[in-house]
């Protein structure tokens, strides 16, 4: 069985539902995982895109912040949506198609300005949901599952435009990189992206804050998909549309896809 799966931070399903249609009617992946919907589960305009062919939802939403939903052309049920570091925040759902295929979206905490817990509750935040995502990983080991979403970490030297300048800057300080490596560790979650597109600069975001973005190309690489072992060598096709940032009314993120060939009879991990 092959199917193609994307993870987008939307920045608003509602205020976005055109551009939503839009990457489905155009690139039509299987299972399209959305972070930062910002929307109540009963507001999201669930219709059109089941006009499209997305019979299935699961999703977690709260009014004006978070957020996270799961599309999908195929059968898919709800197993789970953690409350990493106790926020109360929507912020992971997880769900399981009919080949046995957990697949998790995660929307880490963005962490504020400052890189000191003391000074910043929101970094300490962060901190503690990516222990949390760790520890729960150690105790309950995934197989045969993804692990998509808006990590909110670019963790590679190449995975954002100025290694140096951005040292001290949320999003790629070595205190998160380090906690992003180790939830990764202890989920032995293989960085499929990276495997298909091992060297080179690689961004799915680029601030608003920039006159054009497309020329500065300041960008990190926040959003990512992840497979444990036993499927990750399935996964191919991986890819950014970054030319989704500069459609009318972008987010500031950009979709990333790959594509998973399975067999329809492996063995399924519940």
């Amino acid at each position: 069985m092959s199917f193609t799966l994307a993870t987008w931070n939307i920045n608003s399903v509602r205020l976005r539902e055109g551009l939503v249609a839009r990457l489905l009617e155009e690139e039509t992946p299987d299972i399209l995982c959305l972070q930062e919907c910002k929307s109540p589960v009963d507001k999201i305009p669930v219709e059109r895109f089941r006009e499209l062919g997305y019979a299935h939802m699961i999703a977690r939403g709260q009014k004006g912040y978070n957020g996270v939903a799961i599309l999908s052309r195929l059968p898919i049920r709800e197993v789970s949506a953690l409350d990493h570091a106790g926020l109360g925040h929507a912020r992971h759902i997880a769900g399981q198609s009919d080949n046995g295929v957990t697949i998790h979206n995660f929307y880490v905490p963005a962490g504020g300005d400052k890189p000191d817990r003391e000074i910043n509750q929101k970094f300490g935040q962060k901190l503690d949901y990516l222990t949390d995502m760790r520890d729960a990983f150690r105790a309950e080991a995934p197989a045969r599952a993804i692990l998509v979403g808006d990590l909110n970490i670019a963790p590679r030297e190449d995975d954002v435009w100025d290694h140096k300048k951005l040292l001290k800057v949320v999003s790629h300080t070595p205190i998160e990189v380090e906690h992003l490596a180790d939830a990764q560790e202890a989920g032995k979650w293989v960085d499929v992206t990276r495997a298909d597109i091992p060297e080179g600069r690689l961004y799915s975001w680029w601030s608003y804050r920039s006159p054009d973005w497309d020329a500065a190309d300041k960008g990190r690489r926040l959003d990512h998909v992840w497979a444990t072992p036993d499927i990750a060598n399935a996964a191919h096709n991986s890819r950014v549309l970054r030319p989704v940032r500069g459609w009318e009314q972008p987010s500031d993120h950009a979709p990333v896809f790959a594509t998973f060939d399975l067999q329809a009879d492996a063995p399924v991990a519940l």
